[in-house]
Protein backbone atom coordinates (compact mmCIF):
# COMPACT_ATOMS: atom_id res chain seq x y z
CA UNK A 1 0.00 0.00 0.00
CA UNK A 2 1.21 3.34 -0.68
CA UNK A 3 -0.31 6.20 1.01
CA UNK A 4 0.13 9.89 -0.76
CA UNK A 5 -0.47 12.64 1.70
CA UNK A 6 -2.42 15.20 -0.36
CA UNK A 7 -2.57 17.79 2.23
CA UNK A 8 -2.95 17.94 5.76
CA UNK A 9 -6.53 16.53 6.19
CA UNK A 10 -6.36 14.16 2.75
CA UNK A 11 -4.68 11.36 2.22
CA UNK A 12 -4.80 9.13 -1.69
CA UNK A 13 -4.42 5.29 -0.11
CA UNK A 14 -3.44 2.98 -3.23
CA UNK A 15 -4.04 -0.69 -2.16
CA UNK A 16 -1.62 -3.57 -3.54
CA UNK A 17 -4.79 -4.73 -6.17
CA UNK A 18 -5.00 -1.08 -7.45
CA UNK A 19 -7.80 0.13 -5.52
CA UNK A 20 -7.66 3.80 -4.09
CA UNK A 21 -9.27 5.10 -0.78
CA UNK A 22 -9.26 8.87 -0.45
CA UNK A 23 -9.25 9.40 3.07
CA UNK A 24 -10.67 13.11 4.38
CA UNK A 25 -9.79 13.87 7.77
CA UNK A 26 -12.65 17.00 9.22
CA UNK A 27 -12.83 18.94 11.99
CA UNK A 28 -16.38 17.76 12.67
CA UNK A 29 -17.93 21.40 13.51
CA UNK A 30 -16.08 23.20 10.63
CA UNK A 31 -17.31 25.18 7.51
CA UNK A 32 -13.79 24.70 5.71
CA UNK A 33 -14.33 20.65 6.26
CA UNK A 34 -17.64 20.70 4.93
CA UNK A 35 -16.59 22.91 1.91
CA UNK A 36 -13.55 20.52 0.87
CA UNK A 37 -15.60 17.16 1.00
CA UNK A 38 -18.08 18.52 -1.45
CA UNK A 39 -14.76 19.49 -3.38
CA UNK A 40 -13.07 16.35 -3.13
CA UNK A 41 -16.55 14.51 -4.31
CA UNK A 42 -16.76 17.27 -7.62
CA UNK A 43 -12.69 16.38 -8.44
CA UNK A 44 -12.14 12.61 -7.32
CA UNK A 45 -15.77 10.97 -8.69
CA UNK A 46 -15.36 8.41 -5.87
CA UNK A 47 -17.84 5.40 -6.98
CA UNK A 48 -18.53 4.93 -3.07
CA UNK A 49 -18.61 6.87 -0.06
CA UNK A 50 -17.86 5.64 3.43
CA UNK A 51 -19.19 7.82 6.17
CA UNK A 52 -17.91 8.36 9.89
CA UNK A 53 -21.99 7.58 10.98
CA UNK A 54 -23.73 4.62 12.29
CA UNK A 55 -27.46 3.70 11.61
CA UNK A 56 -28.68 5.32 15.03
CA UNK A 57 -26.87 8.76 14.65
CA UNK A 58 -27.77 8.73 10.74
CA UNK A 59 -31.29 8.44 11.63
CA UNK A 60 -31.17 11.27 14.03
CA UNK A 61 -29.46 13.81 12.10
CA UNK A 62 -32.17 13.47 10.00
CA UNK A 63 -35.00 12.98 12.04
CA UNK A 64 -35.62 16.22 13.90
CA UNK A 65 -38.38 15.26 15.59
CA UNK A 66 -35.99 12.10 16.93
CA UNK A 67 -35.93 12.92 20.70
CA UNK A 68 -39.68 14.12 20.75
CA UNK A 69 -40.03 10.36 20.63
CA UNK A 70 -37.97 9.47 23.39
CA UNK A 71 -39.29 7.71 26.46
CA UNK A 72 -36.78 8.96 29.45
CA UNK A 73 -38.53 6.27 31.77
CA UNK A 74 -37.57 3.30 29.51
CA UNK A 75 -34.23 4.97 29.25
CA UNK A 76 -33.56 4.75 32.97
CA UNK A 77 -35.49 1.79 33.59
CA UNK A 78 -32.95 -0.50 30.96
CA UNK A 79 -29.99 1.34 32.92
CA UNK A 80 -29.16 3.92 29.89
CA UNK A 81 -29.08 7.12 32.09
CA UNK A 82 -25.10 7.12 31.91
CA UNK A 83 -25.26 6.51 28.16
CA UNK A 84 -28.07 9.27 27.52
CA UNK A 85 -26.62 11.55 29.62
CA UNK A 86 -22.82 11.18 27.81
CA UNK A 87 -24.78 11.15 24.46
CA UNK A 88 -26.45 14.34 25.34
CA UNK A 89 -23.16 16.17 26.36
CA UNK A 90 -21.46 15.31 23.29
CA UNK A 91 -24.39 16.59 21.49
CA UNK A 92 -24.42 19.85 23.48
CA UNK A 93 -20.42 20.60 22.93
CA UNK A 94 -20.80 19.52 19.66
CA UNK A 95 -23.93 21.95 18.75
CA UNK A 96 -21.88 24.68 20.93
CA UNK A 97 -19.16 24.51 18.97
CA UNK A 98 -21.34 24.31 15.76
CA UNK A 99 -23.03 27.68 17.07
CA UNK A 100 -19.49 29.35 17.48
CA UNK A 101 -18.41 28.75 13.97
CA UNK A 102 -21.39 28.47 11.92
CA UNK A 103 -21.63 24.88 10.49
CA UNK A 104 -23.79 22.53 12.14
CA UNK A 105 -22.48 19.34 13.77
CA UNK A 106 -21.07 16.19 11.25
CA UNK A 107 -22.61 18.77 8.55
CA UNK A 108 -19.72 17.89 6.23
CA UNK A 109 -20.94 13.73 7.02
CA UNK A 110 -24.32 14.84 6.11
CA UNK A 111 -22.97 17.03 3.11
CA UNK A 112 -21.05 14.30 1.91
CA UNK A 113 -24.22 12.23 1.77
CA UNK A 114 -26.81 14.51 -0.19
CA UNK A 115 -23.98 14.55 -2.68
CA UNK A 116 -24.02 10.26 -2.89
CA UNK A 117 -27.86 10.90 -3.53
CA UNK A 118 -27.78 13.36 -5.92
CA UNK A 119 -24.99 11.71 -7.87
CA UNK A 120 -26.41 8.27 -7.87
CA UNK A 121 -23.10 7.16 -6.04
CA UNK A 122 -23.59 4.78 -3.14
CA UNK A 123 -22.61 4.94 0.25
CA UNK A 124 -21.99 3.21 3.62
CA UNK A 125 -22.22 3.99 7.31
CA UNK A 126 -18.92 2.71 8.78
CA UNK A 127 -19.24 3.63 11.97
CA UNK A 128 -19.41 1.48 15.42
CA UNK A 129 -22.70 1.56 17.02
CA UNK A 130 -22.56 4.93 19.76
CA UNK A 131 -24.65 2.87 21.87
CA UNK A 132 -21.89 -0.10 21.81
CA UNK A 133 -18.85 2.26 21.86
CA UNK A 134 -20.08 4.44 25.22
CA UNK A 135 -21.14 0.91 26.81
CA UNK A 136 -17.54 -0.55 26.31
CA UNK A 137 -15.87 2.80 27.60
CA UNK A 138 -17.65 2.83 30.58
CA UNK A 139 -17.55 -0.86 31.50
CA UNK A 140 -13.73 -1.19 30.55
CA UNK A 141 -13.59 1.68 33.00
CA UNK A 142 -12.48 1.59 36.25
CA UNK A 143 -13.86 3.67 39.73
CA UNK A 144 -11.27 6.36 39.04
CA UNK A 145 -11.78 6.20 35.52
CA UNK A 146 -15.33 6.48 35.55
CA UNK A 147 -14.68 9.37 38.29
CA UNK A 148 -12.42 11.23 35.42
CA UNK A 149 -15.04 10.39 32.44
CA UNK A 150 -18.13 11.80 34.58
CA UNK A 151 -15.75 14.72 35.52
CA UNK A 152 -15.04 15.52 31.67
CA UNK A 153 -18.66 14.62 30.96
CA UNK A 154 -19.81 17.11 33.11
CA UNK A 155 -17.40 19.77 32.30
CA UNK A 156 -18.28 19.11 28.45
CA UNK A 157 -21.90 20.01 28.66
CA UNK A 158 -21.62 23.10 31.28
CA UNK A 159 -18.59 24.51 29.57
CA UNK A 160 -18.39 28.03 28.81
CA UNK A 161 -15.29 28.09 26.74
CA UNK A 162 -15.22 29.84 23.00
CA UNK A 163 -13.01 28.19 20.18
CA UNK A 164 -12.26 30.11 16.90
CA UNK A 165 -12.65 28.68 13.63
CA UNK A 166 -8.91 28.85 13.31
CA UNK A 167 -8.80 26.62 16.38
CA UNK A 168 -10.79 24.44 14.88
CA UNK A 169 -9.04 23.71 11.51
CA UNK A 170 -5.58 23.26 14.17
CA UNK A 171 -7.38 20.18 15.18
CA UNK A 172 -7.30 18.84 11.34
CA UNK A 173 -3.19 18.88 11.65
CA UNK A 174 -2.01 15.74 12.29
CA UNK A 175 0.68 16.32 14.90
CA UNK A 176 -2.26 18.45 16.95
CA UNK A 177 -4.18 15.50 17.36
CA UNK A 178 -1.82 12.99 18.16
CA UNK A 179 -0.97 14.75 21.11
CA UNK A 180 -4.15 15.70 22.16
CA UNK A 181 -4.60 11.43 21.87
CA UNK A 182 -1.28 11.19 23.61
CA UNK A 183 -2.90 13.29 26.56
CA UNK A 184 -6.09 10.97 26.78
CA UNK A 185 -3.87 7.88 26.59
CA UNK A 186 -2.30 9.34 29.60
CA UNK A 187 -5.43 10.47 31.28
CA UNK A 188 -8.11 7.93 30.25
CA UNK A 189 -6.30 4.90 28.58
CA UNK A 190 -9.38 2.83 28.72
CA UNK A 191 -11.34 5.30 26.98
CA UNK A 192 -8.71 6.15 24.60
CA UNK A 193 -8.68 2.68 23.66
CA UNK A 194 -12.50 2.34 23.25
CA UNK A 195 -13.53 6.03 21.87
CA UNK A 196 -10.24 5.67 19.32
CA UNK A 197 -8.18 2.58 18.75
CA UNK A 198 -11.03 0.37 18.62
CA UNK A 199 -13.22 2.58 16.47
CA UNK A 200 -9.95 2.97 13.98
CA UNK A 201 -9.91 -0.42 13.69
CA UNK A 202 -13.98 -0.57 12.71
CA UNK A 203 -13.69 2.04 10.90
CA UNK A 204 -10.52 0.92 9.01
CA UNK A 205 -11.83 -2.42 8.79
CA UNK A 206 -15.51 -1.24 6.90
CA UNK A 207 -13.96 1.23 4.86
CA UNK A 208 -11.45 -1.63 3.20
CA UNK A 209 -13.88 -4.02 3.11
CA UNK A 210 -16.85 -1.58 1.43
CA UNK A 211 -17.34 -2.23 -2.48
CA UNK A 212 -15.66 0.51 -4.89
CA UNK A 213 -12.30 0.82 -6.89
CA UNK A 214 -12.05 4.39 -5.72
CA UNK A 215 -13.56 5.26 -2.30
CA UNK A 216 -14.07 8.13 -0.31
CA UNK A 217 -14.51 7.79 3.43
CA UNK A 218 -15.18 10.85 5.49
CA UNK A 219 -13.57 10.55 9.35
CA UNK A 220 -12.85 12.78 12.10
CA UNK A 221 -9.37 14.21 11.55
CA UNK A 222 -8.11 12.21 15.05
CA UNK A 223 -8.81 8.91 13.26
CA UNK A 224 -6.78 9.36 10.35
CA UNK A 225 -3.36 8.26 11.77
CA UNK A 226 -4.70 5.48 12.87
CA UNK A 227 -6.97 4.14 10.68
CA UNK A 228 -4.09 4.46 7.43
CA UNK A 229 -2.08 2.14 10.04
CA UNK A 230 -4.89 -0.20 10.33
CA UNK A 231 -5.59 -0.54 6.77
CA UNK A 232 -1.90 -1.13 6.12
CA UNK A 233 -1.52 -3.92 8.87
CA UNK A 234 -4.95 -5.05 6.73
CA UNK A 235 -3.08 -5.28 3.76
CA UNK A 236 -0.26 -7.00 4.93
CA UNK A 237 -1.91 -9.37 7.05
CA UNK A 238 -0.93 -8.92 9.96
CA UNK A 239 -4.78 -8.22 11.38
CA UNK A 240 -7.87 -9.96 10.17
CA UNK A 241 -11.27 -8.32 9.34
CA UNK A 242 -13.06 -9.90 11.85
CA UNK A 243 -14.69 -7.19 14.21
CA UNK A 244 -16.94 -9.70 16.00
CA UNK A 245 -14.64 -8.53 19.50
CA UNK A 246 -15.45 -4.95 19.65
CA UNK A 247 -18.81 -4.91 17.73
CA UNK A 248 -20.82 -5.11 20.98
CA UNK A 249 -21.18 -4.50 24.52
CA UNK A 250 -19.45 -6.34 26.54
CA UNK A 251 -20.71 -8.31 29.38
CA UNK A 252 -20.69 -8.95 32.47
CA UNK A 253 -18.34 -11.88 33.14
CA UNK A 254 -18.41 -13.90 36.93
CA UNK A 255 -15.52 -11.24 37.99
CA UNK A 256 -17.58 -8.29 37.18
CA UNK A 257 -20.67 -10.31 39.46
CA UNK A 258 -18.31 -11.00 42.31
CA UNK A 259 -16.74 -6.77 42.18
CA UNK A 260 -20.36 -5.66 42.31
CA UNK A 261 -21.59 -7.68 45.08
CA UNK A 262 -18.76 -7.73 46.86
CA UNK A 263 -19.62 -4.11 48.51
CA UNK A 264 -22.68 -5.02 49.71
CA UNK A 265 -21.63 -8.20 50.79
CA UNK A 266 -19.01 -6.53 52.70
CA UNK A 267 -21.14 -3.41 54.26
CA UNK A 268 -23.74 -6.51 55.46
CA UNK A 269 -21.01 -8.46 56.73
CA UNK A 270 -19.40 -5.20 58.87
CA UNK A 271 -23.08 -4.73 60.20
CA UNK A 272 -23.86 -8.62 61.29
CA UNK A 273 -20.41 -8.59 62.73
CA UNK A 274 -21.23 -5.95 64.71
CA UNK A 275 -24.24 -6.82 66.12
CA UNK A 276 -23.39 -10.16 66.78
CA UNK A 277 -19.48 -10.10 68.15
CA UNK A 278 -19.74 -6.32 69.59
CA UNK A 279 -22.96 -6.39 70.79
CA UNK A 280 -26.07 -5.04 70.24
CA UNK A 281 -25.43 -0.89 71.15
CA UNK A 282 -22.65 -1.18 68.98
CA UNK A 283 -24.10 -3.09 66.18
CA UNK A 284 -27.42 -0.40 65.98
CA UNK A 285 -24.88 2.19 66.18
CA UNK A 286 -23.34 1.39 63.08
CA UNK A 287 -26.11 0.32 61.45
CA UNK A 288 -27.24 4.37 62.05
CA UNK A 289 -23.70 5.58 60.70
CA UNK A 290 -24.22 3.68 57.55
CA UNK A 291 -27.74 5.19 57.18
CA UNK A 292 -26.89 8.70 58.15
CA UNK A 293 -23.74 8.24 56.08
CA UNK A 294 -25.55 7.03 53.02
CA UNK A 295 -28.92 8.91 53.45
CA UNK A 296 -27.12 12.48 53.81
CA UNK A 297 -24.82 12.18 50.79
CA UNK A 298 -27.75 11.18 48.73
CA UNK A 299 -29.71 14.01 49.99
CA UNK A 300 -27.14 16.57 49.15
CA UNK A 301 -26.90 15.39 45.36
CA UNK A 302 -31.17 15.38 45.01
CA UNK A 303 -31.03 19.13 46.62
CA UNK A 304 -28.07 20.30 44.34
CA UNK A 305 -30.31 18.84 41.73
CA UNK A 306 -33.04 20.89 42.94
CA UNK A 307 -35.10 17.29 42.51
CA UNK A 308 -38.76 17.57 43.54
CA UNK A 309 -39.55 17.69 47.10
CA UNK A 310 -41.21 14.39 47.28
CA UNK A 311 -38.44 12.60 45.19
CA UNK A 312 -35.47 14.08 47.32
CA UNK A 313 -37.29 12.17 50.49
CA UNK A 314 -38.12 9.19 48.10
CA UNK A 315 -33.98 9.00 46.97
CA UNK A 316 -33.16 9.33 51.16
CA UNK A 317 -35.18 6.34 51.77
CA UNK A 318 -34.15 4.54 48.27
CA UNK A 319 -30.52 5.43 49.06
CA UNK A 320 -30.01 2.37 51.88
CA UNK A 321 -31.62 0.16 49.91
CA UNK A 322 -30.33 0.09 46.37
CA UNK A 323 -27.04 0.62 47.15
CA UNK A 324 -27.11 -3.18 48.84
CA UNK A 325 -28.43 -4.09 45.24
CA UNK A 326 -26.04 -3.33 42.46
CA UNK A 327 -28.77 -3.88 39.83
CA UNK A 328 -31.20 -1.42 40.89
CA UNK A 329 -29.46 2.04 41.76
CA UNK A 330 -30.74 5.22 43.50
CA UNK A 331 -30.32 7.15 40.19
CA UNK A 332 -32.81 4.91 38.27
CA UNK A 333 -35.37 5.29 41.18
CA UNK A 334 -34.77 8.88 41.52
CA UNK A 335 -34.54 10.00 37.40
CA UNK A 336 -38.13 7.52 37.19
CA UNK A 337 -39.55 9.50 40.34
CA UNK A 338 -38.58 12.68 38.81
CA UNK A 339 -40.17 12.12 35.64
CA UNK A 340 -43.23 10.53 36.83
CA UNK A 341 -43.90 14.29 38.97
CA UNK A 342 -42.77 16.40 36.65
CA UNK A 343 -43.52 14.98 33.51
CA UNK A 344 -41.03 15.82 30.42
CA UNK A 345 -43.43 18.34 27.85
CA UNK A 346 -43.36 18.60 23.95
CA UNK A 347 -41.45 21.79 24.29
CA UNK A 348 -38.77 20.22 26.51
CA UNK A 349 -38.07 17.57 23.94
CA UNK A 350 -38.06 20.17 21.13
CA UNK A 351 -35.71 22.26 22.66
CA UNK A 352 -33.01 20.00 23.84
CA UNK A 353 -30.32 20.75 21.73
CA UNK A 354 -30.72 24.34 22.55
CA UNK A 355 -31.13 23.95 26.38
CA UNK A 356 -28.20 21.36 26.69
CA UNK A 357 -25.48 23.84 25.98
CA UNK A 358 -26.36 25.89 28.94
CA UNK A 359 -26.01 25.37 32.78
CA UNK A 360 -29.71 27.32 33.28
CA UNK A 361 -31.21 24.57 30.50
CA UNK A 362 -30.04 21.45 32.32
CA UNK A 363 -32.64 22.84 35.15
CA UNK A 364 -34.95 24.40 33.20
CA UNK A 365 -35.33 21.48 30.59
CA UNK A 366 -37.26 18.63 32.44
CA UNK A 367 -35.51 15.49 30.53
CA UNK A 368 -31.90 17.19 30.83
CA UNK A 369 -33.53 17.43 34.87
CA UNK A 370 -34.11 14.27 35.11
CA UNK A 371 -30.87 13.33 33.89
CA UNK A 372 -29.10 15.73 36.89
CA UNK A 373 -31.48 13.95 39.22
CA UNK A 374 -29.82 10.60 37.90
CA UNK A 375 -26.56 11.78 38.41
CA UNK A 376 -26.09 13.60 41.31
CA UNK A 377 -27.88 11.25 42.94
CA UNK A 378 -26.25 8.71 41.70
CA UNK A 379 -22.72 10.21 43.02
CA UNK A 380 -23.92 11.14 46.04
CA UNK A 381 -24.73 7.22 47.15
CA UNK A 382 -21.56 6.07 45.63
CA UNK A 383 -19.48 8.95 47.80
CA UNK A 384 -21.00 8.29 50.78
CA UNK A 385 -20.65 4.61 49.89
CA UNK A 386 -16.69 5.43 49.59
CA UNK A 387 -17.49 7.05 52.80
CA UNK A 388 -18.73 4.85 55.33
CA UNK A 389 -16.34 2.20 54.53
CA UNK A 390 -13.11 3.34 56.35
CA UNK A 391 -15.58 4.41 59.20
CA UNK A 392 -17.36 1.31 59.71
CA UNK A 393 -13.61 -0.43 59.34
CA UNK A 394 -12.16 1.64 62.39
CA UNK A 395 -16.14 0.55 64.43
CA UNK A 396 -14.85 -2.84 64.10
CA UNK A 397 -11.20 -2.47 65.47
CA UNK A 398 -12.11 0.14 67.97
Amino acid sequence: MTDEKMSDTFHRLTLNDGKEILLVGTAHVSKESVDEVAQIIESEQPDHICLELDDGRMKNRQDQDAWSKMDIKKVLRENKGFLLLANMALSSFQKRMGDQSGSAPGEEILGAARLAKEKNIPYSLCDREIQVTFSRAWRKSNLWNKAKLIATIISAAFSKEKISEEELESLKKADVMQGMMDEMAKELPSVKEVLIDERDRYLATSIFLSPGEKKLAVIGAGHQTGIIKTIKAIEEGSIGTDLSDISTAPKGGKSGKIISWGFPILIVGFLLYGFFNLGQSEGIKMFGYWLAVNMSFTAIGAILALAHPLNILVSILAAPLTSLHPGIGVGMVSGLMEATLRKPKVRDFEQLGDDATSFKGWYRNRVLHTLLVFLYTSLGTSIGNVVIFPILLSMLGS
